[in-house]
């Protein structure tokens, strides 16, 4: 993929609405469709605009990714694509990689552009699948070199290691994760969420016994069927949505 693509799902309510950014996995080495636009429909489903980001991944690096992701959340905090967004309330959903791409998104992660690294392309409220987090303990390391190259310094580890640079401004977040995951060790979604409540941050965190890596909406998989459910209600306590909570 030479370049980023985003594609809007629209909310079926009337008004300015509040939007998600969703970023699909796949190990920063390809896009899992069953993480993007089917997710976006769910949340159009719940009055929230959902705008899918097809970013850049290997042989492109590191900060490509994150360029791509902060530019695109301007871009919908702008009313951009000619929707009416709420610029008050953005967020992002990213699962497996996309989930380290949407916390280092929250974390205020540098690119070094000046024009994209601003306090406008960090999202008001953060929600992680079975997220890839830490570069540094319990590694993914399909992620590691597919975004870092095969031989990363100690110090780039660090850096795109969203739980060391989680601060009192960083956003709240829904999380969750399967104890077994076999793939991405729970461990990542521990380590956010935990770094999120020694900041102040509110941070809910779910983890299910069982299921594998990569479920998406997982409508079939017992335990992990009930997180649409459980996230539409945490939207609402957030005011996100007036919606029931739905599950898909």
């Amino acid at each position: 993929m030479a370049t980023a693509s985003l594609t809007a799902v629209p909310a079926r309510t009337d008004g300015p609405r509040p939007a998600v950014l969703v970023l699909p996995g796949g190990g920063y080495g390809h896009q899992a469709d069953h993480e993007a636009e089917p997710v976006a429909e769910w949340l159009a489903s719940l009055g929230i605009h959902a705008y899918v980001l097809r970013y850049r991944v290997a042989p492109h690096r590191h900060p490509a990714p994150l360029e791509d992701a902060k530019a695109a959340l301007l871009q919908i905090r702008a009313g951009g694509m000619g929707l009416a967004v709420d610029g008050t309330r953005v967020g992002v959903l990213g699962f497996s990689a996309g989930g380290h791409l949407a916390a280092t998104l929250s974390t205020a992660v540098a690119t070094g552009d000046a024009a994209l690294d601003l306090q406008a392309a960090v999202p008001d409220l953060t929600v992680l699948c079975y997220p890839v987090v830490s570069y540094t303990d319990e590694v993914h390391q399909g992620c590691v070199d597919n975004l870092l190259g095969t031989s990363p310094s100690e110090a780039l580890l660090r850096e795109v290691s969203a739980d060391l640079h989680v601060t009192a401004t960083t956003p709240p977040a829904f999380v969750w994760h399967t104890a077994d995951d076999a793939a991405v060790p729970v461990h990542h979604s521990l380590a956010y969420t935990g770094s999120l409540v020694s900041a102040g941050v509110p941070a809910e965190l779910h983890v299910f016994p069982h299921g594998r890596h990569g479920l998406g909406l997982a409508p079939e998989d017992p335990g992990p069927d009930q997180w649409t459910s459980l996230c539409a209600a945490w939207l609402t306590r957030m005011g996100w949505t007036q919606s029931s909570p739905r599950a898909m």
